[in-house]
Parts: structure tokens; C-alpha cells; sequence
């Protein structure tokens, strides 16, 4: 028996879902900026709806795209629960005078290899640095932890906090966290075991797209050719 299979461990489940793709940001960087998303693509939405927990409590950030995301999964035949928190401090990073530029030419502008906007401590001019977003995911997921131990947590996010909470659950190795890829709608589920000696972390899947079963789905949806990655 392990440890986390021991009776006086509390398992929290946490369900992370990235925000459907965001489709007038006129290719620019986004960040914090309120923009809508695009949920019409019905099959990712029927997808994600049978695989994640039902019974679960909800959690999203304030921003429109992430409430556009869970109405769809809703939508697509998960039973709407009776209330969804909004937690500010779980929206994408801050990214300033940032937002708004042009997302290709600013990277090209960052060291080649570059997994993120800037070094993690580096702020936006007028805005966060990606720790100043990691330390308050942190605080909001050991809260949410005290508040909902034992339960199905799912939280419909964006990929700057969704790898930020990736970074926690790799022992604070924040770094290391971003160079997981988090596509849009994908289930990231990370499993957090507490008991009155000791708190661990395990990563059970990061980054699933269960809709790329269908083979031919999959196909559709790979890219034509190359294409500047949406960080946020």
C-alpha cells in the first residue's frame, strides 16, 4: 500500500481545463484583455464533457473566455452544477503594455528557445512577472484545497495558470513547468494527497485532447503549415 493509498489521506482531484481558442485577438498578445473564445467546434466539447468527474466543484477565472469554455462543456451534456466561483487570481498573467503588440514579432524579438513571454521573474512593463502569477495561483490552489479537500476540483483556466499550478505540483520547480505545452481545451489533471505527516503532488496526465481519439478528427485538426503558438 502506499502512502497515498493509505485511509488517512485526503485525495483532492484537480481537473484543469485551458479556455477554447481565441479567435480576434487580431494576432496579438491577449494576456489579461477580455476577449471572447470560439466554442463552436461541438465534437472537442462532447469530448471533454465525457471524461471529466461529474459530482465535481467548479472553479474559473474571471475572465469571459474561461465562462465560455465551461458553458459549452456544459452545453456538450456535463450536468451544469449549481454554482461556478470566479477567482480572480486565477486569470492568465498580467502581460502590461505587452498586450496588444503583435504575438509573432514580439517573439521573434526573445532569446531563440524562449517558453514564455520573459525570464520568470522578469515583469511586463506595467504588469506581472510569471512568478508574481505563479505565487498567486499558488495561494488560491492551497486555499481551494482547504476548502473542497477530498473532492473533484475542476478549473477552467488559461495556460500561463495552468502551468503555473504545474509548476506547484513539480515541488515549486516553476521553471520546468514551462515547457509543458497546454493546448486550448485540453484536461490537465494533477492529484494532490495531504494527511497530518506530510503533502504530495502527482501529475496524472497533462495536456490530454481526448477528442484526438477519432483519428480522422485528429487529422483535421492538425496545422497546414507553421504557425506562431498562442501563449496567451
Amino acid at each position: 500500500m502506499t502512502g497515498a493509498d493509505k485511509p488517512n489521506v485526503v485525495t483532492t482531484r484537480w481537473w484543469w481545463v485551458r479556455h477554447a481558442p481565441v479567435r480576434n485577438d487580431g494576432g496579438n498578445i491577449y494576456g489579461q484583455s477580455d476577449l471572447a473564445c470560439d466554442t463552436s467546434d461541438t465534437y472537442v466539447f462532447n469530448a471533454v464533457a465525457k471524461v471529466l468527474p461529474r459530482k465535481a466543484v467548479w472553479y474559473s477565472s474571471n475572465l469571459m473566455r474561461t465562462h465560455q469554455t465551461a458553458e459549452a462543456i456544459w452545453a456538450a451534456g456535463y450536468p451544469k452544477p449549481a454554482s461556478m466561483k470566479w477567482e480572480a487570481d486565477l486569470a492568465e498573467q498580467n502581460l502590461g503594455r505587452w498586450q496588444g503588440m503583435n504575438r509573432a514579432q514580439f517573439i521573434a524579438s526573445r532569446p531563440v528557445g524562449s517558453s514564455w513571454f520573459a525570464d520568470i521573474n522578469e515583469p511586463a512593463p506595467g504588469g506581472e512577472s510569471f512568478m508574481d502569477l505563479y505565487n498567486r495561483t499558488r495561494r488560491t490552489i492551497e486555499r481551494i484545497n482547504k476548502e473542497a479537500g477530498g473532492q473533484d476540483v475542476i478549473a477552467v483556466a488559461h495556460g500561463g495558470t495552468i502551468k503555473a499550478a504545474i509548476g506547484l505540483a513539480l515541488d515549486g520547480q516553476v521553471e520546468r513547468a514551462l515547457s509543458f505545452d497546454i493546448d486550448n481545451v485540453s484536461i490537465t489533471r494533477l492529484d494532490y494527497f495531504s494527511s497530518s505527516e506530510r503533502s504530495v503532488w502527482r501529475l496524472p496526465m497533462v495536456n490530454q485532447q481526448p477528442w484526438i481519439a477519432d483519428d480522422a478528427h485528429a487529422e483535421m485538426h492538425q496545422p497546414a503549415g507553421p504557425e506562431v503558438k498562442k501563449l496567451a
